[in-house]
C-alpha cells in the first residue's frame, strides 16, 4: 500500500482502505480519529524546499515587538524641528536611540492578532479579534566584508499598511498585506561595530479582504547579500516554450544591476538540469552593465522532449543562472521549472499537455488554526497533502498573492494554480503589486490562470472594462504564456463588462447562467472561478440554528451558491466548464456566513480550521479520486440513548455498487451515485455499520464504523513520527479521546491539559467555528476542548537530534505522551541576534577649531544649523596645521536601565587631548594626545543628557571620534 493510498479518509469513515484480492482490508482505528491513516511511511521529514537564491539568509531572530501605537513628541524649538526631517533623524520609535529594552523578543513569521482575544465590538468579517498597531525593532550587524555588495532587506509579507525605516531614515512604504518589499538596504548600511537599526510601524487596522487577513511580519524576511554586478530580486524569466515541432526550449532572460562606479562586463550562464541534476543544456552570453543601471542577457536553451510536469506526475526541472566574473560565479540563481503546455478550449474546458483535465479545485484563504498567518512552511505542506489526498488538482489563491513557499509546494506536489491580484486598481502604485506578482509567479509549472480581479462591483461597465485591459497588458507584457482571467459576480451580459477583455471568463457562481453564456460566446473559454459556498459543521449531523451549529449531511448552503453536490453535478456535466473551485478547501477565521457573534470563523471548508475533514471531504474524494476506491460513511455510529430511532445514513463512494451492514445483517445494495452518494435510512443499535465498495462484484474497499464506549484515556498522534530538529520544520498533533477498547470516541467534548518539550508550542485549535478559547499560550503548556472528538496542537521542533515529548491530559481519563524523534537537521543559516550591549552616540556637532581652550557650555544658538558641522563617531578630523581646540556636543536620552541606575559612557578611540563633560559636569580626562580609550561613569538621572568632548588636537595628526561610542547600562 503507498502512501496515498494511506492517506485515504474521510469526515466520519474510521477506514477507508482498498481490497486486497477481492478481501477487504480492515484497520479499525488506524486513523488516529480524524480520517486520515498514520502509516509508518508518515516518519518521512518533510522534503525542504530548495534554496533558490544562495544570496538570501533568513533575519528572523532578535525582532523586538511593541503591541500599540507609539506617539511622538512635538519638537521643541527650531533646532529639533530642523532635525527631525532631516535623513537619519527619524523621531519617537523609529529613532536610532529609541529605547526598546523593555519590549519583549519575537520571532518571525509573527501574527500579533492570532494571540488576541475576541471582542464582540471588533470586525465581524476579520474574525472578531482587534487588530489595531504594531512596532518592530531590529539591531543589525554587518560583517565589513560585506563592503562593496548589493545588500537589501526582502519582506515577504506585512499584514497591513507598513513604514520601514533603516538608520534613522524611511526607506519604503507599503499599502498592501501581500505584497512583498524590497529594501535597497546599500546606501544606509553600516559595517563592524557601528550596528543598524531596521525598524517597521505596521497598521493591521487597514483592511484589503473581507477576511481574517492577520497583523505584523507574518511571512519570511531575509538579509540579502550579492555581489555588485548581480541579478536583481526576480530577476530571471524562463518559462518553457513548446516549438510547433513538439520540442521544447527555454528562453532565459536575466535582468542585471550594478551598482560599481563605472560600466561592467560580465558573463551571463543559463544551464538547464533535468530532475536528477543533470545537465542537459548550456548558454552564455555577455552583458555590460552600466553603473548604477539594469541590463539584460538574453539566452535559450535547447531542451529537447524532456519529461512533463503533469497533475500526476509533477516532474521538475531546474534553471541555474550564474553571473561569472573572470571565470568566477559571483551569483548566482536555481529556478525551478516545469514542461508543460495549457490551453483552454471553449468547447472542451482545459487540456494540460493535450490530455483533458478538469479543474477539481478549492479557493484558499492563508490562516490555520492556531497559528492565523504565519502558517509555517511545513504546515503548508501538510495542508496541501489533505487536499491532494481528496483528488484535488487545484487551487484559487483567493484573493491576494500567496506566500511563495505555497506555490513552492504546489510545483512539487502537482496542483493547478488560479494566482490572483487583490486591488482592482491600475493606477501606479497597484499596477506594481500586480506586475510583481507576475514577475515573481512566472516561472512556477503550476501556474496556469492570472486573475486580475474578484467580484468588483464594476465589473459590468465601461471604466472596469478599460481598467482590466490596463491590467492584462501589464500582465502580458512580463507573461505571454498565461491567459487571464476575472471573477465575475454578475454582469455577464452587460453591453460593457470585462468578460469580453479576458482571456478565460470567470464565473463565481451563477451556474444557471452556464448555458447561455456559452451560447452568447460560443469562443470564450469558461471556469467556475468559485463555487458551492455549503456549509457544514464538523461533526454535527442535524443543524441548530440558536446555537450556530450547521448539519454536515451536505444540506446547507448560501442563497448564492449550492451543496457540494449540487454544484460538481453542473460542473462535472459540462465539457465547456473547465472546473471548477470549491469555496473553501479551509474553514478560515472571520466571515462567520450565515451567522454572527459569537461565531468567529465560517462554515465554508471541506476541512475545519485544524484541517479535519468534514463530510464534504467524503463528497469530493468520490467526485474527485478516479486511480483508487474510495467509500466513506457519515455519520459516526456512537449515538447513546437513540436506539431504535431512525438516523440517515450517508455513504460516498466512486464504486459500481455499495452495500451496507450494520451487525453482520444486509441492509441493501445500492448502485453508487457518485456526485450526489447513496442513503438509507437505519433504525440506531449499538454496534458495527460498515459500507462495502464493489465493482463488477468484486469487493474493492471497506469502511466502518463502530460504537464507541465511554472515554477512558487520550491519544497524541501526531502527522510524523519524526522532525527535523532545524528549528523550523513543524507539524500538527492530533489529540482525541479514546474508549477502552482503543476506539475513537466522536462525542467526545473534554477540555484538555497538555505540555510540549523539545519543541516549541506555536497554537492549538479544535475547529469549533464558536469556540472561544485562546488558540496561543506564552508558556509550552495549555488547554483545549475536544470539539466533537478531536483537537490540535502545532509543535515547531527545536535544533538538534534529540527527542519532543508531549503529553496530554483529562480529568478522569488515562494521560497520553508522544514521543517524536527530532532527526539532526543543520538549519537554515540565519543572521544572528545582535543584542545591543550599548546605546550608541551616532552623531556630533562640532564646533570651528579655536586657538585657545573653549569654555564646554559654548553652543549653537537654536536654529543655527550651519556654524557646528554634523559629524559621525568614527569620522576623524583631518590634519591641521597648528594644535588647536575643537567642541563636540550630543543630546541624548539615556534608556530606562541607564536612567534609573547609571552607566558608563565609552568611546573605542579618541585622538587628541580631551575632556569629557556630561550635563556641565567634566567626568574624565584624557591626557595623551595618541589615539586612546576613553571611559567614565554617568550618574542616573532622567530626560535628555548633554555630552560635550572638549577636544586639543596637535598639529598635523588627525584627531576627533576615531571608532564607536555608546552608553551602556552598568
Amino acid at each position: 500500500m503507498d502512501r496515498r493510498e494511506l492517506l485515504l479518509g474521510g469526515a466520519g469513515a474510521l477506514l477507508v482502505t482498498p481490497a486486497s484480492a477481492g478481501a477487504a482490508a480492515t484497520r479499525p482505528e488506524a486513523d488516529g480519529g480524524d480520517g486520515f491513516p498514520m502509516p509508518p511511511a508518515r516518519r518521512l521529514l518533510p522534503a525542504r524546499l530548495p534554496q533558490s537564491d544562495p544570496s538570501r539568509t533568513l533575519l528572523e531572530l532578535g525582532w523586538r515587538f511593541h503591541e500599540g501605537d507609539i506617539a511622538v513628541s512635538e519638537p521643541q524649538g527650531h533646532h529639533e524641528t530642523y532635525m527631525s526631517v532631516k535623513a537619519g533623524n527619524a523621531p519617537g520609535a523609529a529613532a536610532i536611540a529609541f529605547d526598546d529594552s523593555d519590549w519583549p523578543e519575537v520571532r518571525l513569521p509573527h501574527d500579533w492578532a492570532a494571540a488576541q482575544p475576541f471582542v464582540e465590538t471588533a470586525n465581524v468579517s476579520q474574525g472578531y479579534r482587534p487588530r489595531g498597531i504594531g512596532w518592530y525593532r531590529r539591531t543589525l550587524r554587518l560583517d565589513p566584508a560585506d563592503r562593496g555588495k548589493a545588500i537589501e532587506l526582502h519582506f515577504d509579507g506585512i499584514a497591513t499598511n507598513a513604514t520601514i525605516w533603516v538608520n534613522g531614515s524611511v526607506v519604503a512604504h507599503n499599502w498592501s498585506g501581500y505584497n512583498s518589499v524590497h529594501v535597497d538596504l546599500t546606501p544606509f548600511a553600516r559595517f563592524g561595530e557601528e550596528t543598524n537599526i531596521i525598524v517597521v510601524r505596521v497598521d493591521a487596522n487597514a483592511k484589503e479582504g473581507w477576511w481574517y487577513e492577520g497583523a505584523g511580519l507574518y511571512r519570511h524576511v531575509w538579509l540579502v547579500r550579492r555581489a555588485s554586478v548581480a541579478i536583481v530580486s526576480d530577476g530571471v524569466h524562463c518559462d518553457p516554450r513548446r516549438a510547433p515541432n513538439g520540442s521544447w526550449r527555454v528562453p532565459v532572460t536575466a535582468t542585471l544591476a550594478s551598482i560599481e562606479r563605472g560600466p561592467a562586463t560580465v558573463t551571463v550562464e543559463a544551464s538547464l538540469l533535468d530532475a536528477a541534476g543533470r545537465e542537459v543544456a548550456t548558454g552564455r552570453t555577455e552583458v555590460t552593465v552600466s553603473t548604477l543601471d539594469r541590463a539584460k542577457a538574453e539566452v535559450v536553451l535547447d531542451a529537447g522532449s524532456p519529461a512533463l510536469w503533469s497533475v500526476e506526475t509533477p516532474t521538475l526541472h531546474t534553471v541555474r543562472t550564474r553571473v561569472l566574473r573572470d571565470g568566477v560565479a559571483v551569483d548566482e540563481r536555481r529556478i525551478v521549472i516545469g514542461f508543460r503546455s495549457v490551453r483552454f478550449d471553449a468547447d472542451k474546458g482545459l487540456f494540460v499537455n493535450d490530455a483533458p483535465v478538469k479543474l477539481k479545485g478549492v479557493c484558499l484563504h492563508q490562516d490555520h488554526a492556531g497559528v492565523g498567518v504565519a502558517v509555517p512552511d511545513s504546515l503548508l505542506a501538510w495542508r496541501l497533502e489533505r487536499l491532494k489526498a481528496m483528488g484535488c488538482n487545484a487551487i484559487r489563491m483567493s484573493h491576494n498573492a500567496p506566500t511563495a513557499e505555497l506555490l513552492d509546494w504546489c510545483d512539487r506536489m502537482g496542483f493547478l494554480v488560479m494566482d490572483e491580484n487583490r486591488i482592482f486598481n491600475p493606477a501606479p502604485e497597484f499596477l506594481t503589486q500586480l506586475e510583481w506578482l507576475v514577475r515573481r509567479d512566472r516561472n512556477h509549472p503550476s501556474v496556469i490562470l492570472w486573475s486580475v480581479f474578484n467580484e468588483e462591483p464594476m465589473q459590468g461597465t465601461e471604466a472596469g472594462v478599460e481598467m482590466v485591459r490596463r491590467m492584462s497588458a501589464a500582465v502580458r507584457r512580463l507573461d505571454d504564456s498565461r491567459p487571464v482571467t476575472a471573477a465575475m459576480n454578475g454582469s455577464f451580459y452587460n453591453p460593457a463588462n470585462v468578460s469580453s477583455v479576458v482571456d478565460v471568463m470567470g464565473f463565481n457562481y451563477y451556474q444557471a447562467d452556464y448555458d447561455k453564456f456559452h451560447r452568447l460566446n460560443p469562443t470564450k473559454p469558461i471556469t467556475s472561478s468559485e463555487d458551492t459556498s455549503a456549509f457544514e459543521t464538523r461533526g454535527a449531523f442535524a443543524t441548530d440554528s440558536a446555537g450556530h451549529v450547521i448539519t454536515s449531511y451536505d444540506t446547507e448552503a448560501a442563497s448564492w451558491g449550492g451543496t457540494h453536490r449540487d454544484t460538481w453535478k453542473e460542473i462535472a456535466a459540462r465539457p465547456f466548464v473547465a472546473g471548477g473551485f470549491v469555496w473553501t478547501g479551509f474553514d478560515y477565521h472571520g466571515e462567520p456566513t450565515p451567522h454572527a457573534w459569537p461565531t468567529i470563523s465560517s462554515f465554508f471548508g471541506i476541512l475545519d480550521l485544524c484541517g479535519f475533514p468534514k463530510t464534504a471531504f467524503d463528497i469530493h474524494s468520490a467526485h474527485w479520486i478516479d486511480d483508487r476506491p474510495v467509500v466513506a460513511i457519515t455519520p459516526h455510529w456512537t449515538w447513546p440513548g437513540r436506539e431504535g430511532e431512525p438516523v440517515k445514513i450517508f455513504v460516498a463512494s466512486n464504486a459500481e455498487t455499495v452495500a451496507l451492514r450494520l451487525n453482520g445483517r444486509d441492509l441493501g445494495v445500492q448502485q453508487v451515485d457518485r456526485i450526489m452518494g447513496n442513503e438509507w435510512t437505519v433504525p440506531y443499535a449499538a454496534g458495527r455499520i460498515e459500507a462495502r465498495a464493489m465493482r463488477g462484484g468484486k469487493l474493492l474497499a471497506t469502511a466502518v464504523h463502530e460504537t464507541a464506549g465511554k472515554p477512558v484515556a487520550l491519544r497524541l498522534t501526531p502527522a510524523r513520527t519524526v522532525m527535523a530538529g532545524d528549528d523550523e520544520d513543524a507539524q500538527p498533533i492530533t489529540i482525541d479521546a479514546v474508549d477502552a477498547r482503543g476506539r475513537h470516541v466522536p462525542t467526545a467534548n473534554l477540555m484538555t491539559h497538555f505540555t510540549v518539550e523539545g519543541a516549541t508550542l506555536l497554537g492549538v485549535g479544535n475547529g469549533d467555528p464558536n469556540s472561544h478559547e485562546p488558540e496561543q499560550f506564552a508558556r509550552p503548556a495549555g488547554t483545549r476542548a475536544l470539539f466533537n472528538g478531536l483537537a490540535q496542537l502545532i509543535v515547531r521542533a527545536g535544533t538538534g537530534r534529540g527527542r519532543i515529548t508531549v503529553r496530554a491530559t483529562a480529568e478522569g481519563l488515562k494521560a497520553a505522551m508522544l514521543v517524536i524523534d527530532r532527526a539532526d537537521v543543520a538549519p537554515r543559516p540565519q543572521i544572528a541576534a545582535t543584542p545591543p550591549a550599548a546605546m550608541q552616540l551616532r552623531e556630533w556637532r562640532r564646533s570651528a577649531a579655536f586657538a585657545e581652550r573653549p569654555d564646554p557650555a559654548l553652543a549653537p544658538a537654536d536654529g543655527d544649523n550651519n556654524s557646528w558641522d554634523v559629524v559621525r563617531s568614527g569620522q576623524p578630523t583631518p590634519a591641521e596645521a597648528k594644535t588647536g581646540w575643537r567642541i563636540y556636543r550630543a543630546r541624548v536620552t539615556p534608556w530606562k536601565r541607564i536612567a534609573a541606575n547609571g552607566g558608563v559612557i565609552t568611546f573605542e578611540a579618541i585622538s587628541g587631548r580631551a575632556e569629557l563633560w556630561v550635563d556641565a559636569t567634566r567626568i574624565a580626562v584624557k591626557d595623551s594626545p595618541e589615539a586612546a580609550p576613553l571611559r567614565a561613569a554617568i550618574a542616573p538621572g532622567v530626560g535628555p543628557r548633554t555630552v560635550v568632548l572638549l577636544l586639543e588636537a596637535p598639529a598635523g595628526q588627525p584627531s576627533g571620534i576615531l571608532g564607536p561610542a555608546g552608553i551602556a547600562a552598568r
